[in-house]
C-alpha cells in the first residue's frame, strides 16, 4: 500500500509513525502509521480512491482541534491537508478558500478585505474543512450563514458541488456528518464592512473568549454540544464537576464546558473525565450530552 502511495506523494510528504500529539490542540495522542501529506486535489483522489478499493480505513485531518487520538495510535493513513490546499482567495464579497485553511486565517482575510460575516470565527482553532463539516458557530455566528457552495471528494475520488440547501446544516453538523465524503473547499459569501468596526469586533469576541475559556490550556474547545433546553457547562457544574480530574485531564474551573489537559494528560485520561460527565450528568439531570470531540484510533 505505501509502495503505491510513493509514487502518487514524493517521500517527504509521508510520515511514519509519527506522534499524533503534534497534530491536534489536545496535544496528545499515539502513533500514526502514516501521515501524508497531500497538496492536490489529484493526489488525494488517487489515494482515496485506491485506499477504497482495498477497504483501508483514513482519516483526513485539518487542524486537529476537535479531535482525540487514544494512546495506542491510528492503524489507517491520515492525510493532511498541505499548504496548496488551504488557499484564501478572495473575490468581491466572496472568499473562495481551501479545505485546510484555518477559520481564523480567513476571518483575518475577510477583515483586511472590509467584508463582514466571519468575524465569530477569529478565535476558533479548527479548519474551513472541519467548520464545514460540523457548522462551526459562536456568538450568533455560524457557516450555514455564509456558505453559498462546498466542493467535495466522494471516496471514489470524484468531485461533486453542493450548494447551502444541499448540505443540510443543522447545530453543529451536516450532511457530510453521515456521508463519505472529504471536503476540498468552499465559496464563503460575505457582506462589506467598515475595516475598523470589523476589526473592533472580532478584539471584543477575542477579549469575551479569553475572559471566559481556558485558552492558556490545550483542549478541543467546547467538548460536548449544547443539549436542547440546556447549557452543557452549567449542567457539569451542577453536577458537582467543576475541577474534576483524572490525571492530567480536568473539567475547567474557568468555564465547566470544556476538557482540558493541565500537563501529561494521556488520551485515556481525558475520555475518562469525558464518560464521566457524561455518565453523571445523565444519572442526575436525564440529560445525555453529545461530544462535540471525535475519538480517532486504539486507547
Amino acid at each position: 500500500m505505501y509502495e503505491y502511495i510513493r509514487t502518487i506523494v514524493p517521500e517527504k510528504r509521508l510520515l511514519f509513525h509519527e506522534p499524533m500529539s503534534r497534530h491536534t490542540t489536545f496535544r496528545v495522542g499515539g502513533e500514526a502509521e502514516c501521515i501524508v501529506i497531500v497538496e492536490t486535489k489529484e493526489e488525494l483522489s488517487q489515494i482515496i480512491s485506491y485506499l477504497g478499493k482495498l477497504e483501508q480505513e483514513y482519516f483526513v485531518l485539518g487542524n486537529g482541534s476537535n479531535l482525540l487520538v487514544g494512546d495506542k495510535g491510528y492503524r489507517g493513513v491520515i492525510m493532511k491537508l498541505g499548504p496548496r490546499l488551504s488557499s484564501i482567495r478572495v473575490d468581491g464579497n466572496h472568499i473562495a478558500v481551501g479545505a485546510g485553511a484555518l477559520l481564523s486565517q480567513t476571518a483575518a482575510a475577510a477583515r483586511d478585505n472590509g467584508l463582514s460575516g466571519l468575524e465569530f470565527a477569529a478565535g476558533i482553532p479548527g479548519s474551513i474543512g472541519g467548520a464545514i463539516v460540523m457548522n462551526a458557530g459562536a456568538y450568533g455566528g455560524e457557516m450555514k450563514q455564509l456558505v453559498q457552495m462546498v466542493r467535495v471528494m466522494d471516496k471514489e475520488g470524484e468531485i461533486l458541488t453542493l450548494d447551502n440547501d444541499t448540505m443540510e446544516f443543522g447545530y453543529r453538523t451536516s450532511i457530510i456528518r453521515d456521508r463519505p465524503f472529504t471536503v476540498l473547499g468552499a465559496v464563503l459569501k460575505l457582506t462589506p464592512g467598515n475595516k475598523e468596526e470589523i476589526s473592533a469586533k472580532m478584539e471584543e469576541l477575542m477579549r469575551q473568549r479569553k475572559s471566559k475559556q481556558p485558552l492558556e490550556y490545550p483542549s478541543a474547545g467546547s467538548t460536548f454540544k449544547r443539549p436542547e433546553g440546556h447549557y452543557a457547562g452549567k449542567l457539569i457544574m451542577d453536577a458537582g464537576l467543576r475541577g474534576y480530574r483524572i490525571g492530567g485531564a480536568q473539567v475547567s474551573e474557568k468555564h465547566c464546558g470544556f476538557v482540558v489537559n493541565t500537563g501529561g494528560a494521556t488520551a485515556a485520561d481525558i475520555r475518562e473525565v469525558i464518560e464521566e460527565i457524561r455518565e453523571r450528568v445523565l444519572d442526575r439531570f436525564h440529560v445525555r450530552l453529545e461530544p462535540e470531540v471525535i475519538f480517532l484510533g486504539d486507547f
